[in-house]
């Protein structure tokens, strides 16, 4: 099995009229970085035109799913039946997109088929992360 996973989801963007734009997204989980869990929208998706990539835990997004949760750039909570909704923080502003919980609930399954919940410190590779970050300080 791939030490990583990728699922392509649609998310329904939220603004300010009254209908919502579907966007294509990616999410990504490297059993390489256990911890993390990245979103990726594709340029014609972002107001820049040019890939954005938001990186969060993957229990904050576990959590989301049923309880609000989230104190800095990223934030979920659970909307209506059957949804999660993410928030996006940053300078430029706030983009919120509604996912499908069940499409969050298959990808966070496959995560923890590669890496189960309470494990992931086994699949850190501190050596490698220690002697890169010296090698940067030089």
């Amino acid at each position: 099995m791939s030490p990583v996973i990728e699922q392509a989801v649609q998310a329904r963007l939220v603004s300010p009229t009254p209908r919502m734009e579907s966007v294509p997204a990616t999410l990504r989980y490297d059993r390489a970085d256990p911890f993390a869990v990245r979103m990726a929208f594709p340029p014609p998706a972002t107001l820049e035109g040019t890939e954005v990539t938001w990186e969060f835990s993957r229990e904050l997004l576990a959590k989301g799913m049923t309880e609000a949760t989230g104190l800095g750039d990223v934030r979920v909570r659970p909307f209506g039946y059957g949804r999660t909704v993410l928030e996006f923080h940053a300078p430029e502003g706030t983009a919120m997109v509604h996912l499908r919980t069940a499409e969050l609930r298959r990808f966070l399954e496959r995560s923890q088929v590669l890496v189960p919940d309470g494990r992931e410190h086994l699949y850190l590779d501190l050596d490698h992360d220690l002697t890169e970050l010296l090698r940067d300080a030089r």
